[in-house]
């Protein structure tokens, strides 16, 4: 699997990229991450990644950039690699792809992230919006329509690369999963939530990067409206702007900031919530949405991509497209009922672990066999 991101790096990614390595193994599977190098001192001590030479992204902290122009060829070659799995569009789908033709073996890739949201934000290119957009979506088209085979975490995403002209004969669409035996409705949060010192009263939980892309502001702001705290995991480069967000609206007392929870305490984090919310439109999957209905909260989400295929609203959770419309669906969420909690749970329960990594077994296997000139 080629990563550009991983860890130190926390998103949605790297968590995709961890659970389906998990997943793959339980099977079974040997699993090897090429990863941009973080330096040193912030690798994580692990035999199976394969670490390449990166420097820091400057637009966009946390992030690191590959140099290093080739992989390891040789080694990949000692390992017997059967089949390239790349996790991103830039860097490492380029080298991927130059890999897989020295070693005749073949690529898939799964697409992540809406790379033409972000680029005007990140590219360190003086280019309009419009201009950009086109250009990145010609790049990606390049891209993909070379891949052997392309994964979309949901329909609305593959709707989406249909739309946008890609032309690849294999996209599937294979969710990561979730494991409901982490994430479920029988955890106890009460040590988190003392922890935390999150109070007596209605918790709502954001979890995820602080990025410009997750829209967070509008949900400080419906919290004008909530009797409730919004308690906010994760950190990320907007972090400064949300607290100066927050003191200028003088909501203090209603928006906590818990900075970074690691993964052994995020069940409980869940536990300790009334409800979640994400207003982000810029998901392909939205996992941490799907962690919290696993562990039995209502959920209010942006009305687009992902969350447009998962939530039935009113029915498994509720949607929104504006600041007014999030304070009615967090104010819904809670007041749900038992029924609507259930249904939450069985939705995210149809993401199963077992399920996705055997789905990406069989599409592994199918392009393997074409490769060999099985087709």
């Amino acid at each position: 699997m080629l990563a550009d991101s991983y860890y130190p790096t926390r998103d949605g990614v790297v968590t995709s990229i961890s659970t389906i390595r998990r997943s793959l193994e339980n099977l079974g599977h040997e699993v090897y991450i090429i990863a941009p190098d973080p330096g040193r001192e912030k690798r994580t001590e692990d035999d199976n990644v394969i670490w390449i030479a990166a420097m820091k992204f400057k637009k966009y902290e946390g992030y690191y950039i590959p140099i290093y122009p080739f992989l390891k060829l040789a080694l990949l070659k000692r390992l017997k690699i059967d089949v390239l799995h790349v996790h991103g569009i830039a860097t490492m789908a380029l080298r991927s792809l130059a890999t897989s033709i020295c070693l005749d073996i073949p690529t898939v890739l799964t697409f992540h992230t809406m790379v033409d949201d972000a680029a005007v934000r990140y590219l360190p290119l003086n280019i309009p919006e419009e201009r950009m957009k086109k250009l990145v979506w010609f790049y990606i088209r390049k891209v993909l329509g070379r891949m052997d085979a392309l994964i979309v975490p949901m329909e609305s995403i593959r709707r989406e690369m249909i739309s946008n002209r890609i032309e690849n004969g294999r996209i599937v669409t294979i969710p990561t999963g979730i494991d409901s035996s982490n994430f479920n409705p029988h955890i106890d949060g009460t040590g988190f939530k003392k922890k935390y010192g999150l109070g007596k009263g209605k918790v709502i939980i954001h979890v995820g990067r602080m990025s410009f892309e997750k829209n967070i502001p509008l949900i400080i702001r419906a919290m004008r409206q909530i009797d409730a705290t919004l308690a906010l995991a994760g950190n990320g480069p907007e972090r400064k702007n949300l607290e100066r967000l927050v003191e200028e609206l003088c909501l203090g007392d209603k928006v906590r900031f818990l900075g970074f929870v690691p993964d052994h305490e995020l069940p409980h984090a869940y536990a300790a919530a009334d409800a979640a919310v994400s207003a982000s439109g810029f998901e392909t999957q939205g996992l941490s949405i799907l962690e919290a209905m696993a562990s039995g909260l209502p959920v209010a989400c942006y009305n687009m991509r992902a969350f447009a295929d998962i939530i039935r609203d009113g029915e498994n959770g509720f949607l929104f497209e504006d600041e007014d419309g999030c304070a009615r669906a967090l104010k819904k969420c809670l007041d749900a009922n038992d029924g609507l909690r259930a249904e939450s749970v069985r939705t995210a329960r149809c993401f199963d672990l077992t399920t996705s990594a055997e789905k990406t077994i069989a599409l592994y296997e199918e392009i393997i066999k074409a490769k060999r000139g099985g087709e």
